[in-house]
């Protein structure tokens, strides 16, 4: 089986005034094995967004390649990038950016948007997203909309909207940071239980020790274990 993230001697830099430009990566090379959980952890401003960024082609590298499940991003047009995207990668953020218009369950179901019409996934979704909001402990809570939810309400409801379109890959940066302790405990269990759930592989990008140790590997710019 393909390893689902591989870097290879992978750089980053970005051009500034003047006309020399900043090293974000500096060829870095990285493996993370299917149904994995990876914490990736540093100092503000060392690369680690930037990483996350790369492996969920949102950007691309300035040299070396990104691999996902053995498939090279490498000379990959926008197009295909973001069609890749929508399949195989979901993504959480610090802020659960819910549409507020929108309940629970309808905000769950945005993703599939970016499906074709009669994608099995997306015709599939409604009952899914009622199944996962419950596997979260949300049911009865599909009709509310996200002033009516609390601050961990929101972000599982965020990391059910990222499962929707079955992707093999979770990626999320800061997940906990918006989060008081114990809803920051609750949402790092339900990360770290996601490869043995759903078999996903996840990623994280924290500054949360707590977080950090419940995920099985650990990434330290330049170190890992």
């Amino acid at each position: 089986m393909p390893a689902a993230v591989e870097l290879i001697r992978v750089t980053k830099d970005y051009p500034e005034a003047g006309g020399a430009g900043r090293r974000v990566l500096n060829e870095l090379s990285l493996t993370v094995a299917a149904g994995d959980s990876l914490a990736i952890v540093g100092a503000s401003g060392c690369g680690k967004s930037t990483l996350l960024n790369l492996i969920g082609m949102l950007d691309v590298p300035t040299s070396g390649e990104v691999r996902l499940f053995g498939e090279s991003l490498t000379g990959r047009t926008a197009d295909q990038l973001s069609a890749m995207r929508a399949r195989e990668a979901g993504f959480v953020f610090q802020h659960h950016h819910l549409l507020p218009h929108l309940t629970a369950l309808e905000n769950v179901l945005v993703p599939t948007l970016a499906l074709p019409a009669q994608d099995p996934v997306r015709l599939s979704a409604p009952g899914r997203a009622a199944a996962l909001l419950a596997s979260v402990g949300l049911a009865g809570h599909e009709g509310k909309k996200p002033a009516q939810l609390s601050g961990g309400e929101r972000q599982r409801v965020a990391v059910v909207r990222a499962l929707i379109n079955q992707p093999r890959l979770l990626l999320a940066d800061e997940p906990t940071g918006a989060l008081d302790e114990a809803n920051g405990e609750a949402l790092g269990r339900l990360l770290a239980g996601l490869p043995a759930a759903h078999g996903t592989t996840v990623i994280v990008v924290t500054h949360n020790p707590a977080l950090a140790a419940v995920l099985q590997h650990r990434l330290e710019l330049g170190r890992k274990d």
